[in-house]
């Protein structure tokens, strides 16, 4: 395995972390717990130390899955969730005041069965709470032993300045970035060098379709999300193009045996200096394929090559 060390902080983590969503148990079509647990053990076999999830998927149920696949080995990771996402009659809500993070946090603990989380990220920002407020709480529960660190989501352009005073208080910061989405490349860089915090990407694989095991027919039944039009790298055009982006992948893949997903995870690695690459999995031999991106290199042709399709 492959480790770095997270930024303002002193966790070494693995450059691979298995990424929570589908543990949620919902929206990832057909997904069985024991397959779940068994991804969970495999992870941590193979040296994977760094586990993402949020209380959100699947309303808490992915950090209840994650508690019970770890069991006693909770000790020997480094576990990071989220807040600030409010469900309700009224549809999905953005809440970062201290009261509602206290509230998330208490929930999180309990259902991760731990007295403590590793990381706690804003989720997303909600427009409204002053930033000032969201770190002083985030202190405070660090002050109590209930988090270590704390980090960041989604934070964009238009959210930056406000971040600025903060510099070196946040580890990390994820968002969306995949050889099937560059859009939040720069927005990923400018938070890493400016405000000092290790770049985390989630959707790393396109939400599977750089996996190589779909086509430009792909089809999928009304119990998986990516049967929506919303999940655009499915769809239309955007498929096309994804599908020419793995075209250029297979034979790479193919030079360094490896899996083509392995090949989008090593661009990242590769391309996105100092990151560390969020990939959710729903059974071990989708974390063995995963694993398959670690202790090579792309060369410089291959680099380029990928660099020019995925533009």
């Amino acid at each position: 395995m492959e480790y770095i060390k997270l930024q303002n902080s002193d966790l070494m983590v693995s450059c691979l972390c298995m990424g929570g969503c589908p543990m949620g148990g919902y929206g990832w079509g057909n997904v069985q717990e024991q397959e779940l647990l068994d991804a969970i053990a495999c992870a941590v076999d193979n040296g994977i130390n760094f586990f993402d999830t949020a209380d959100t998927y699947g309303l808490g149920q992915s950090e209840k899955t994650l508690a019970k696949g770890l069991g006693s080995r909770r000790k020997d990771v480094i576990i990071e969730s989220k807040f600030g996402v409010r469900f309700g009659k009224d549809g999905t809500t953005y809440d970062n005041s201290p009261e509602y993070i206290q509230e998330c946090l208490e929930g999180t603990l309990k259902r991760l069965n731990t007295d403590y989380v590793d990381i706690y990220v804003i989720h997303y920002r909600d427009g409204k709470t002053p930033i000032a407020e969201v770190v002083g709480k985030l202190e405070d529960l660090q002050k109590q032993g209930k988090l270590r660190y704390f980090g960041l989501s989604n934070i964009h352009e238009d959210g930056m300045a406000e971040l600025e005073p903060f510099k070196g208080q946040f580890v990390c910061c994820q968002d969306e970035y995949s050889l099937a989405c560059r859009t939040f490349e720069k927005d990923l860089l400018a938070v890493q060098r400016e405000i000092g915090a290790t770049p985390l990407t989630w959707g790393s694989l396109g939400q599977g379709i750089l996996t190589g095991k779909y086509d430009r027919s792909c089809s999928f039944e009304r119990n998986d999300r990516r049967s929506r039009d919303i999940y655009a790298n499915f769809h239309g055009d955007k498929l096309a193009k994804n599908m020419d982006i793995v075209d250029v992948m297979r034979p790479i893949a193919e030079v360094h045996g490896v899996s083509v997903a392995a090949v989008a995870i090593r661009f990242i690695m590769d391309h996105l200096k100092g990151s560390a690459v969020l990939a959710g999995a729903k059974r071990p031999a989708q974390i063995l394929g995963n694993l398959e991106s670690i202790g090579w290199n792309l060369t410089s042709d291959e680099l380029h090559l990928l660099d020019e399709i995925s533009r």
